[in-house]
């Protein structure tokens, strides 16, 4: 198999709560492959939210090592870990954080501006990914003039338009109906194919079901690392 494109070894991440110390993740040893389509699943306060805060470079680890395409993030400083998260991690988030004043076409533009492109050219690439999400006729639209699921496709274009290696989903659901769900959860077969590494973390586990492997979490340990050998398709 080829090399791993996460690798955490011996992950720990303690929190301080007045006295209290909270052991969120206990020594999470893992890895996670090209193009693999991954669930973590847990109740909450399982460490899966935590968990994927470490793989998007938005938290570092208490102790232990993260290697990303083989790069070793675990000692990076906060500047290095932003272009990291910018130029290879795509974020998708249960609540979308869309700009409320932007249009879908600015708010997918945004990352583009961090990497200096011109506007002309950030403006055509967002227009393209907002097609391949079925929104090219909503992209003068405001997040308060879209459906919870276009506002969902929204941001699933904004995490795609740097093309980024991995993806990541925080509980992308979690905020709709079980119509749009199921319509979200096709576009996120539809971007596996294309070849992303797609990594969703929820607590349903009819939604974990779309995935190929599943890990499930327990008080900041892995309890079952399996393979979901029929994942839900939607016909």
């Amino acid at each position: 198999m080829s090399n791993p494109v996460i690798r955490l070894q011996d992950i720990s991440r303690n929190y301080r709560m007045g006295s209290e110390i909270i052991h969120a993740l206990r020594n999470i040893t893992t890895e996670i492959h090209k193009n693999e389509y991954v669930a973590m699943m847990g109740a909450s306060g399982s460490g899966k939210s935590t968990l994927m805060n470490i793989i998007g470079c938005l938290d570092t680890p208490s102790s232990g090592e993260y290697y990303l395409n083989g790069e070793a993030v675990f000692h990076l400083d906060d500047n290095q870990l932003a272009e990291i998260r910018n130029k290879q991690i795509g974020f998708i988030f249960q609540t979308f954080n869309l700009l409320p004043r932007s249009t879908a076409l600015e708010n997918v533009a945004l990352p583009l501006i961090y990497t200096g492109m011109k506007k002309e050219l950030r403006d055509q690439l967002a227009h393209q990914v907002l097609t391949e999400v079925g929104l090219a006729n909503r992209v003068n639209h405001r997040p308060n003039e879209l459906s919870g699921g276009q506002r969902q496709r929204v941001a699933i274009a904004r995490a795609l338009v740097n093309k980024p290696s991995i993806i990541l989903a925080d509980e992308p659901t979690g905020n709709l109906d079980s119509r749009t769900s199921i319509e979200i959860m096709q576009l996120f077969a539809d971007i596996h194919k294309m070849g992303n590494t797609l990594i969703l973390v929820t607590h349903e586990e009819d939604i974990a079901r779309y995935a190929h492997r599943i890990i499930r979490l327990r008080d900041g340990l892995i309890e079952a690392d399996e393979v979901n050998a029929q994942p839900t398709t939607v016909s």
